[in-house]
């Protein structure tokens, strides 16, 4: 009984221990069934969403490349109808002909190319003459933007006669009328393969009068910028130089800093010539304002054209050279090679050099201190000759310290001064 019951047991246990791992097989299983129905279903939901995706992708483009061509066609529209309006439209239609063009030639660099082939430049150019202020104001913009970066359109606009065009009432039009005029005008001076001739007197009239009145720094500085580009061409110096560019220019630097580098660069470029150099020469501005333009620490490339203009004129000239002695240029050249940028500091050592040569010349053989009394009719030992040379130049030397000490001094706030920087300064070479 005891061996019957103990097995029954066993076999009980057994068949609970198998019930329980089939539920949990069945459990597993059907888990298993459901994550891959779960997978199948995601995974085809994914491809039918890409499916979706990319018809939708597809009509997206399709639907972009018709607004494109519908967009090309009505910019070709657009353009037909303003060029047709541009030449055989009433006044008001040219006028809004002249908008529209400028519009489309801002955002279409192919139609700004296809202008010229229109003829529309020759018949915007005949409106710039006109008296109402819309219209050649109209016509002005769109000739900017023909003219923004195409050489061909801008030697088209000068052989229709731009230049010749100028309003004569221009002088007294508003700030916005002129400094969109200083605008076409240096765009079309900026050309190199066609000559901008600056012989019309109207032109520089107006610049040189904008430069002189109280216009926006921005109208200025257009200016400024033509007569920049008039003035690099040598065969523009005899127009520029007697219509009064040079006093203008030499004004210019002294008064607005902020227009005094290109101001400059346009009188460097003058200055080579001999009516430029000789305007220069005559100026009563000059050298103290050039002079006053070497102390601006602020302007390091103001001071390097300004040491460039007064070398041109220094040199060969003893004259000049006594002009700018007497108005204290010295001890200027000397702060300058002291601080001043590296391309400064050769021009005023070279100066200097100038001077002290002229300085040495002028003192003579019995000139400045002497050792001794040679009587007459004695001729001077060569050992005596060569001492005092070398005196003469011990007291150059000296004078040069002194003048470094004193400037250096200054600089430091009263603080000591390294003799050897000082003397290592003075036996530079001072060539250009």
């Amino acid at each position: 009984m005891s061996t019957s019951s103990s097995l029954s047991s066993i076999w009980s246990v057994s068949y609970r221990k198998l019930k329980f791992f089939s539920r949990i097989r069945r459990f597993l299983q059907s888990k298993a069934v459901r994550k891959g129905s779960y997978g199948s279903s995601s995974t085809s939901d994914n491809s039918n969403k890409l499916r979706t995706k990319n018809n939708n992708d597809k009509d997206e483009e399709d639907h972009q490349l018709v607004m494109e061509k519908e967009s090309e066609l009505d910019g070709s529209v657009m353009l037909q109808k303003s060029v047709k309006r541009l030449h055989f439209g009433s006044w008001e239609e040219k006028e809004m002909a002249a908008i529209a063009i400028e519009k489309l030639v801002k955002e279409d660099v192919k139609a700004r190319k296809l202008m010229a082939e229109l003829g529309v430049i020759h018949m915007l150019v005949s409106m710039v003459a006109t008296e109402v202020v819309g219209r050649h104001r109209a016509a002005v913009k769109a000739l900017i933007q023909l003219a923004n970066g195409n050489s061909t359109n801008k030697a088209l606009m000068l052989e229709a006669g731009i230049l010749s065009k100028l309003p004569k009432y221009i002088n007294v039009v508003d700030e916005q009328t002129r400094q969109e005029f200083a605008e076409l005008l240096l765009s079309l001076s900026s050309i190199s393969n066609t000559d901008f001739c600056p012989n019309k007197p109207e032109i520089l009239r107006f610049l040189i009068g904008i430069l002189e009145s109280p216009c926006s720094f921005e109208t200025k500085e257009l200016c400024l910028g033509v007569l920049y580009n008039l003035s690099a061409v040598l065969e523009n110096a005899g127009a520029l130089v007697s219509n009064g560019v040079v006093h203008t220019l030499l004004n210019l630097s002294s008064s607005f800093k902020e227009l005094s580098e290109k101001a400059l660069a346009a009188l460097g470029h003058l200055v080579v010539t001999l009516m430029g150099k000789k305007a220069m020469e005559d100026s009563s501005m000059v050298p103290q304002s050039l002079i006053e333009i070497l102390t601006w620490e602020d302007k390091p490339k103001c001071i390097e054209l300004s040491a460039y203009i007064l070398m041109i004129l220094a040199h060969q000239s003893s004259t000049q050279r006594d002009k700018m002695s007497k108005a204290g240029i010295v001890p200027v050249l000397v702060e300058v090679s002291l601080m001043g940028s590296l391309l400064a500091q050769k021009r005023a050592m070279k100066l200097l050099q100038w001077f002290k040569d002229e300085r040495q010349a002028k003192m003579g053989p019995h000139s400045g201190p002497q050792t001794g009394r040679v009587p007459l009719g004695s001729p001077l030992h060569p050992k005596e000759a060569q001492e005092g040379k070398k005196m003469m130049k011990n007291l150059v030397k000296q004078s040069f310290h002194k003048n470094m000490e004193m400037i250096t001094r200054r600089a430091n706030g009263g603080g000591v001064v390294d003799s050897s920087n000082l003397k290592s300064l003075v036996s530079k070479s001072l060539t250009f």
